[in-house]
């Protein structure tokens, strides 16, 4: 016991750990500012800094465990660590308790805790040992389809627990799939898919159609670059779409106007798939696949929007896209917190001087919204500083990640950079405006003993794999 601890105080990144008290250290310190009341400060439990006092206790605890366990226990048991947390997600899902909207905490006497937040750790821990495998080809079907499976399966149980936020955070591990070789055309879909969403909420049906086929059109020039050619498809696309349009209007003027133009488009598809046959031309019969998709996922975006995210979550959204303008209802919270944050200035008012934090004006804020807490009181300095230490992190994982002789802890330490800079970036852009408000805590400064100790053994699972990093773990 004596050679581990020896061992460990020898080779742990003391930069890393440093790092991590001083941000849990300024968390609570916004926290104390954020929720005490000047007529009676005490650090009983009955406070939320008392409350979140005694958590980092338990954080510290924790991170002693993580570096103490065997490194190759991470990998050994790591299927099973993912399916443990998938039959919690789903006991969540039966006997869970809801707060704030969202049935996904499990009660166990005064303490709440929230599954979600490990099972990020479970899925990064999975995802590493199956993409170390040798027979792992990042850009083969299979292997692809597995990683998502692996990614997303926590997002559907965590969605159907109606929390949005925590559900799209397992999005950010495709980063580290990204590093280890996943064609970059994927990651380039994946962004364009987002932005078809946005989209799809900013433009009605037609316009997003007629956007897509010229699209398809400009890439089939560039792939196959024969103007007669494609003029021939767009000459049967615009009659297809005109004969169509004129039996909308002799038979059900009341249709949509996307109708025509999707007839028009299936008129041309047997053609143009007939044309990729004969001349062996997979990259023009991939177009149109994407193209089909496109369309199809463009649909699916409303009846995700209108019956899968819940009345507040579009409330926001349509706020954040202009779409409504509610400063008073869903734009309430982020119009708050902007004055909060633009009331700092440059150096702030100083520290437990903010009146937009004293006169709680900003609901949330020492949790979701704790940034505006930091602007106000620090201002532009401050929030400077606190951006610097959370990229001086970013920074320092990738450094010890690429380090890693073994392949598993290279991908685990890529994992959990992408689950800190999701959650970073997420959650002051939505403080600030540019980020819908989907409720997800900014690492270790938002209240909440679920979301810190979560963290900690994010990060100190990692750090304790960087102890051993010369060791091949498999």
């Amino acid at each position: 016991m004596e050679q581990r601890g020896s061992s460990i105080l020898q080779n742990i990144d003391w930069f890393t750990v440093i790092l991590y008290l001083v941000l849990v250290t300024l968390g609570w310190i916004n926290i104390f500012s954020a929720s005490y009341s000047p007529d009676n400060i005490s650090f009983s439990l009955a406070t939320r800094y008392g409350r979140q006092m005694m958590w980092i206790g338990a954080a510290v605890l924790i991170a002693i465990t993580m570096l103490l366990i065997d490194s190759k226990f991470y990998s050994t048991f790591a299927e099973i660590i993912y399916v443990t947390l998938m039959v919690t997600l789903l006991g969540v899902l039966l006997f869970g308790s809801t707060v704030n909207g969202a049935k996904s905490w499990i009660v166990i006497g005064p303490v709440q805790v929230q599954p979600a937040e490990f099972a990020k750790i479970a899925a990064s821990l999975t995802l590493a040992k199956y993409m170390s495998r040798y027979h792992f080809k990042p850009d083969g079907f299979k292997s692809m389809m597995i990683v998502c499976c692996i990614c997303f399966l926590p997002s559907v149980f965590i969605l159907l627990q109606n929390d949005t936020g925590s559900a799209l955070v397992f999005a950010a591990l495709m980063i580290a799939y990204f590093r280890e070789g996943m064609k970059p055309l994927i990651f380039v879909l994946g962004l364009l898919m987002a932005l078809l969403f946005l989209l799809s909420l900013l433009y009605e049906m037609h316009v997003i159609i007629i956007v897509i086929e010229v699209l398809a059109f400009g890439a089939f020039y560039v792939f196959r670059d024969k103007p007669k050619e494609l003029g021939i498809g767009i000459l049967a696309v615009i009659v297809g779409t005109a004969a169509a349009y004129a039996v909308c209007q002799w038979l059900v003027p009341d249709w949509p106007k996307y109708v025509p133009l999707l007839f028009g488009f299936g008129i041309a598809i047997p053609f143009f798939l007939a044309y990729t046959y004969r001349h062996r031309l997979g990259k023009i019969a991939a177009i149109i696949g994407i193209a089909v998709a496109s369309i199809g996922f463009a649909f699916s975006v409303g009846y995700f929007f209108d019956n899968v995210l819940a009345p507040h979550q579009r409330a926001r959204i349509n706020h954040l896209l202009g779409i409504e303008v509610d400063l008073q209802g869903a734009g309430y919270n982020v119009n708050q917190s902007m004055i909060a944050i633009g009331s700092g200035g440059f150096s702030g008012k100083g520290y437990l001087q903010g009146t937009q934090t004293k006169f709680k004006f900003v609901p949330e804020q020492s949790t979701d919204f704790i940034f505006c807490t930091i602007g106000e009181e620090w201002g532009f300095v401050g929030s400077t500083v606190l951006l610097l230490l959370f990229l001086t992190l970013l920074v320092r994982l990738l450094i010890l990640a690429e380090r890693q002789k073994s392949k598993f802890s290279r991908i685990y330490g890529y994992c959990v950079a992408s689950i800190f800079f999701f959650h970073i970036v997420v959650n002051i852009g939505m403080t600030i405006g540019l980020m819908p408000v989907i409720g997800i805590p900014l690492p270790f400064f938002s209240y909440g003993g679920s979301s810190l100790w979560g963290f900690t053994m994010l990060l100190f699972i990692f750090l304790k794999l960087d102890c051993n990093r010369m060791e091949l773990i498999t």
